[in-house]
């Protein structure tokens, strides 16, 4: 058991969520009881989480998508009414991390991704707010786009679209998880990288095959999973919880 200052405190420091600019509230977004045992990892809060994290005891949530974002209007009515309702009745406690944790370089989605694939961290890729969102990558040696489809596909569960206008083989590659759009593309295209991958699929069809690139589109929440699920096992590892992992699909 662990008091839940402590660990809002760890994790702060942790994901370095201070100085971020963000659409998402980081940190603690609803306080539940101070004393911890278990700690649910979700991708997405909402009224399915939590009713999951209640029917399994969980004290915590963390998400990457959290509940407050600045352009979403704060009244607690309705469905947020609702679906804050379990959390409140049940004192369980919502942190979430968006940027912050696409960003780290350890519980990172978008180092695990290149991790995943097979590849190894070069450089920063993308900019929000002056800061880098992401990172490249290299392959030891070059792969075919038909078996980088294929780890794609097998590695992240997901159904995968795949655009293959570029080279047949591959070194470089970009990734951005969650919804890289039109700019991260551009400047996959402007350093020279082999391929792009990111989560929402973008009408950018022609501009692709004009540009001879090669680009991945493997769904933002297939691309946001492995953040939350590494971050579970490092907090159970550095403080005295069980932390566990559910994957809701959202077929996005």
């Amino acid at each position: 058991m662990e008091r839940l200052s402590r660990i809002v405190a760890f994790l702060d420091r942790y994901l370095a969520i201070e100085g971020k600019s963000d659409s998402c509230y980081n940190g603690l977004q609803v306080e539940g009881r101070e004393n911890v045992k278990r700690i649910m990892f979700a991708v997405d809060a909402g009224a399915e989480t939590f009713k999951i994290a209640r029917k399994r005891s969980a004290d915590m949530i963390v998400v990457h998508h959290g509940h407050f974002w600045t352009d979403v209007n704060p009244s607690v009515r309705g469905g947020a009414k609702e679906r804050l309702d379990i959390l409140f009745r049940n004192r369980i406690s919502l942190y979430a991390c968006h940027l912050p944790l696409d960003i780290h370089r350890t519980v990172g989605n978008n180092s695990l991704l290149l991790k995943l694939l097979g590849a190894t961290v070069k450089g920063p890729f993308c900019t929000h707010g002056g800061t880098p969102l992401s990172y490249w990558g290299a392959f030891a040696r070059a792969v075919s786009m038909d078996e980088l489809a294929g780890r794609v596909s097998a590695r992240l569960k997901t159904s995968a679209t795949i655009l293959a206008f570029g080279k047949k083989k591959v070194r470089t590659i970009g990734v951005i998880s969650g919804g890289g759009g039109r700019q991260h593309y551009a400047e996959a295209v402007k350093i020279g990288l082999d391929v792009f991958l990111t989560g929402e699929s973008t009408d950018m069809f022609h501009d692709v095959r004009d540009q001879a690139m090669n680009v991945i589109f493997a769904g933002h929440h297939a691309t946001e999973t492995l953040g939350v699920m590494e971050l579970a096992r490092m907090l159970k590892k550095r403080m005295r919880v069980n932390t566990f992992f559910v994957d809701i699909p959202t077929g996005l």
